[in-house]
């Protein structure tokens, strides 16, 4: 006996499954969790996705597929990501996920996006996701990446978004603390260097994925203090650069103050010493991290 689950009686429309992506309701199973709740990972690239969607659609689009007017690819490459009042921990398989989201236009080039996220009544989470639309100067050269007006922005008031102003600062190269959290450029406390997969950690548009920062963040972070780290409550991330396939990737320790809690802010460059990105989190302290 076969269950039969394509009840549709035609092959629906790209603007039609955009639709349905941005359904609030996901049962979670294995691919959204890992064994100590929601995986921050699965979300942000949910999330990710979610803001591309919502783009398209807020810009009436039938696909979301983003070009110039002489036909060049467009991206919406994230600029920073908050992650605030997370409670990761409290979902489970079998869970229903809720996500309740909206976009609004900030700049001339960038857009910000915000996820209320529920499990039975709890507030487990707020994101925001702030992008700007680029494209490479030099074909293939992740590097080169340069932001672009976009032709369909609206004739609207922008809206204002902290987190996007706070980006601009890092992207100036003048700030020099976030949450407390100061980041002094010299010697690192603690560094650790990895060689990201092509086929595991870049995107479809072959860029190095944003949600992917903050996972080789944590495995680095994992490897200075392997025993101390417990449940995550915030994590600010501010992008500044990309890599090329192949490339080294340095995770540097520049701030780091252990107490009840843990809060820390690990800066990754590339190997020519550029920052491509700061994180900065706030978490509780364990001795030892229970497995659900």
């Amino acid at each position: 006996m076969h269950l039969a689950i394509d009840i549709s009686p035609h092959a629906p429309s790209p603007r039609e499954l955009m639709e349905r992506a941005l359904e609030p309701h996901v049962l979670l199973g294995m691919p959204h969790l890992n064994p100590y709740g929601l995986s921050e990972t699965w979300l942000m690239k949910e999330l990710g996705h979610r803001h591309w969607v919502l783009l398209a659609m807020r810009l009436g689009m039938e696909n979301a597929d983003f070009r110039t007017p002489d036909g060049r690819e467009v991206y919406a490459s994230l600029c920073a990501t908050s992650l605030r009042k997370a409670r990761l921990e409290l979902a489970a398989a079998n869970d229903v996920l809720t996500i309740r989201s909206s976009v609004a236009q900030v700049s001339r080039t960038q857009w910000s996006s915000r996820h209320w996220l529920e499990i039975r009544g709890f507030c487990i989470g707020e994101v925001e996701l702030v992008s700007a639309f680029v494209h490479r100067t030099v074909e293939g050269d992740n590097r080169t990446l340069a932001r672009v007006g976009h032709w369909g922005a609206l004739a609207e008031p922008f809206t204002r978004s902290e987190l996007a102003a706070t980006a601009a600062s890092f992207r100036r190269g003048t700030a020099e603390s976030h949450l407390g959290m100061s980041i002094p450029f010299d010697a690192a406390l603690l560094s650790h260097s990895f060689r990201p997969s092509p086929h595991q950690e870049f995107n479809g548009a072959g860029l190095f994925y944003f949600a992917e920062f903050q996972a080789i963040a944590d495995r680095a972070v994992e490897t200075w203090f392997p025993d101390e780290i417990g449940s995550l409550t915030r994590r600010d991330a501010f992008f500044t650069g990309n890599i090329v396939p192949g490339e080294m990737v340095t995770a540097r320790l520049r701030y780091l103050q252990k107490s009840e809690s843990l809060r820390y802010a690990c800066e990754l460059t590339r190997e020519d010493g550029t920052r491509i990105a700061c994180l900065f989190v706030e978490g509780t302290k364990a001795t030892r991290r229970a497995i659900r």
